[in-house]
């Protein structure tokens, strides 16, 4: 198991659960900075914090070590880091949106992208 695939599935799996580096620190006590290092490989965690950012992630300690650990999550569609940043941003604001609000946001995105709305 290389680094570098623990470093980028702890990456993916935060950011598929729309986690930021600084949620993780305070789920840990994990320095961001730390976490960064770890997730581009220039790191290597011991098991015990391994267990910790799992812990924060919520999955088990054995999913960094699974061969296709995100390709359950994600199937279909691979996402760059900055469409991930993106549609976390845009999962976290729109969490307290009512579902009018919702309608409204979609319907602005489709015009934006020029979708036609029927």
């Amino acid at each position: 198991m290389e680094v570098m695939k623990i470093g980028s599935t702890i990456r993916g799996v935060r950011l598929q659960k729309g986690m930021s580096q600084g949620d993780i620190e305070k789920r840990t006590g994990l320095l961001r900075c730390y976490l960064s290092r770890v997730e581009n490989g220039h790191t290597v965690p011991s098991l015990d914090t391994l267990y910790k950012i799992a812990g924060a992630l919520d999955v088990p300690l054995a999913h960094f070590f699974a061969e296709n650990a995100l390709s359950y999550q994600m199937p279909s569609q691979r996402f760059s880091d900055d469409e991930l940043r993106f549609l976390t941003q845009i999962r976290r604001y729109s969490a307290n949106l009512n579902e009018s609000d919702r309608r409204l946001l979609l319907a602005m995105v489709k015009k934006f992208a020029g979708v036609d709305n029927n």
